[in-house]
């Protein structure tokens, strides 16, 4: 089972509640319970929502024989998001009662803004935020029976082979789901199922399967076990647990070549090997196939945001007043603003010229962003137009910005807390670059960007302010919009912009999370002068990736080989290609993973000069600045 340091300390779903198995193919057996530790801001509008949307699901099952919906409601500005699927093997009827049971158990987590409940059978989930294409999470787990096959050896290479036809077969087939039943010798057999969340993508469908596979490893030759996951459940039995009928032909699914939805075939293998190979097939059908994002979810049909008055804003903000501003950056100047109901919002003062594609593109843009949710993503609340004036709503995140607990004097953050912003910044680009229904580069990922909530979660902020990649593109050539010191050579070079962009940004990031150390800040070391990304590359060569760990992070609060692989990782993120560097939905998985390392090694990065200088001949460090490139030596 996939597992880091910290699991033990994010309580944020998987709470607990695990009835483990005592009888093979016992019905209705509560598999795992989690609640959010955060309370609904506005419990009763919230819970109004939850009953609505179970009352929706309820009639899907009954009157449309539905094995898998979605839900969503909004009001008084409350929003929740409701999930259930049942295993397609249920009747109607038995599927509507695991949902009443579930309806009924999901209310144990009484005013928590989120809560989900497995059941061998069925899963219920809800939130106050968009989880719809989520798989992995930290709480991914398993349970085992207590006995051993009679057919110990037949019934491991038995049930091996038919777990790794699982989790290359699944996410290919209708609905995210297989069903098979195999023979063992004596007689006996080895009956089980894969499933995934149907509004997930291939690709995550595909990672979630791997853990699920490697997890039961850890359940056999006991005659059954089950592996559950956010978005995913895989289960075995030697008694069978649905109909023979029932089973599913994976062979078609399991044949390389003929179809653009090619994948190699992973299977037996388990550490770090699966891993990589994973990557490498999420690489290649990324390539291949482009997913349809939003199909099953009706993403298209976005919602316009909340139009506020000026007269509001400005009065919220004291008229702009220069006590309640809380900084600028390249977009504008942002504002604290206090509502008329009390409220407390961010304000931002779009600068726009009048020949600029975002004011013609204003209103286009500004819907998207409104629709983008997920919980490391700075929430857009609504926006206003007054004659030139263009002005944007985001929740308020009291804590400011990264940098400022960094290098500012906000405090410093302990290595789980550094660890927390690494992973939720990573998933938030992640959403953006594969789970949103169009793929939102952000161009100007910095510590800046990403602010922090009550609780020191990450959300990153201004993603969509800057253009949109077309769907039918893999790169284009614009005009650089990005902050120098983290920007991606082939962007600030040669204006070719991808996700992989992104991706360099965030390894920059992570450097300086774990440093301490602006990315732009030289360091006088052994007669050079060396930026944070020369210094990272010569400590790795070199075996001394620790001297990179800022000092005021406690030793003994991380590992020595966790804190290596993840510097790694940034590393993988800054090479000089952009087509070797991971995706985000990659990243995800490294950083989840103890044992890729070995086996993924990261490439030198180019060593990019950054002289920004401005009219006035002053050195500069906004994305407004003239700028003058040249490439270092790798030494």
């Amino acid at each position: 089972m996939l597992q880091l340091k910290v699991v033990a300390l994010i309580l944020i779903w998987w709470s607990s509640g695990v009835e483990h198995a005592t009888v093979a193919g016992q019905q209705r057996r509560l598999i795992n319970t989690g609640c959010s530790p955060f309370n609904a801001s506005n419990a009763r509008s919230f819970f109004a929502n939850v009953n609505e949307t179970f009352s929706d699901m309820r009639g899907e099952i009954r009157n449309q024989s539905k094995h898998f919906g979605t839900s969503q409601k909004s009001r008084g500005g409350v929003l929740t998001y409701t999930m259930f699927q049942c295993r397609n093997y249920l009747s109607k009827n038995d599927c509507l009662s695991c949902f009443n049971t579930a309806t009924t158990q999901i209310r144990n987590c009484s005013r928590a803004n989120g809560a989900r409940v497995i059941y061998n059978d069925c899963f219920l989930r809800y939130e106050s935020e968009r989880f719809y294409q989520q798989t992995n999470e930290l709480g991914s787990g398993v349970t085992c029976g207590n006995k051993t096959s009679n057919a110990t050896v037949d019934f491991r290479t038995v049930g091996q082979k038919v777990l790794t036809d699982l989790q290359t077969a699944t996410p290919k087939t209708k609905g995210f789901y297989a069903a098979t039943k195999s023979k063992v010798a004596g007689g006996s057999a080895f009956y089980a199922i894969a499933q995934c969340v149907e509004t997930a993508t291939e690709i995550n469908c595909l990672n979630c399967m791997q853990v699920a596979y490697k997890n039961l490893q850890s359940c056999l030759p006991n005659t059954d076990g089950t592996a559950y996951d956010a978005g995913c459940f895989m289960r075995y039995s030697e008694t069978p647990f649905f109909a023979d009928n029932q089973t599913i032909d994976i062979g078609p699914y399991l044949k390389q070549g003929g179809s653009s939805k090619k994948w190699a075939i992973i299977g037996g293998v388990v550490g770090g090997v699966v891993l990589l190979l994973v990557l490498f097939a999420c690489q290649w059908s990324r390539k291949t196939k482009k997913v349809h994002r939003g199909d099953i979810l009706g993403a298209t049909e976005l919602k316009g945001p909340v139009n506020y008055k000026y007269s509001d804003l400005k009065a919220a903000t004291k008229n702009f007043s220069a006590e309640n501003k809380l900084g600028e950056g390249g977009f504008g100047a942002v504002y604290k603003g206090t509502l008329k109901n009390g409220k407390i919002v961010a304000i931002k003062k779009l600068v726009l010229g009048k020949s600029s594609k975002m004011e013609d593109d204003f209103e286009g843009e500004v819907k998207l962003i409104s629709n983008v949710h997920h919980r490391n993503l700075v929430r857009l609340l609504g926006c206003c137009s007054k004659g030139e004036e263009r002005i944007l709503v985001y929740e308020y995140m009291a804590n400011s910005s990264l940098d400022r607990f960094l290098f500012g004097n906000k405090g410093s953050l302990n290595w789980k807390q550094r660890y927390d912003i690494i992973l939720g910044t990573a998933r938030g680009l992640a959403y953006l670059h594969e789970e949103f229904h169009v793929s939102i580069i952000h161009r100007d990922i910095k510590t800046g960007n990403i602010l922090l909530d009550d609780d020191l979660q990450p959300k990153i902020a201004d993603f969509g302010l800057a253009r949109l990649l077309p769907g039918d593109r893999t790169h284009l050539s614009t005009k650089f919009a990005g902050t120098l010191g983290y920007t991606a050579p082939e962007y600030a070079m040669h204006g070719q912009l991808s996700e992989k962009a992104d991706t360099y940004s965030y390894g920059i990031v992570v450097l300086e999370i774990i440093s301490g150390q602006k990315s732009t800040d030289v360091k006088n070391e052994e007669n050079s002068h060396e930026y944070l990304l020369q210094r990272a590359w010569k400590l790795y060569e070199r075996g001394m990736q620790l001297e990179l760990v800022d000092e005021g992070i406690d030793p003994n609060d991380y590992s020595a080989e966790e804190m290596k692989k993840i510097i790694e990782i940034a590393l993988l993120c800054t090479q000089a290609s952009a087509a070797t560097r991971p995706t985000m939905s990659e990243v995800v998985v490294l950083l989840k993973s103890k044992s890729l390392m070995e086996y993924l090694r990261p490439t030198m990065p180019v060593f990019v000069e950054t002289n920004m200088v401005n009219r006035e001949g002053n050195s500069v460090g906004s994305s407004n600045a003239t700028v003058s490139i040249s490439v270092l030596s790798a030494r």
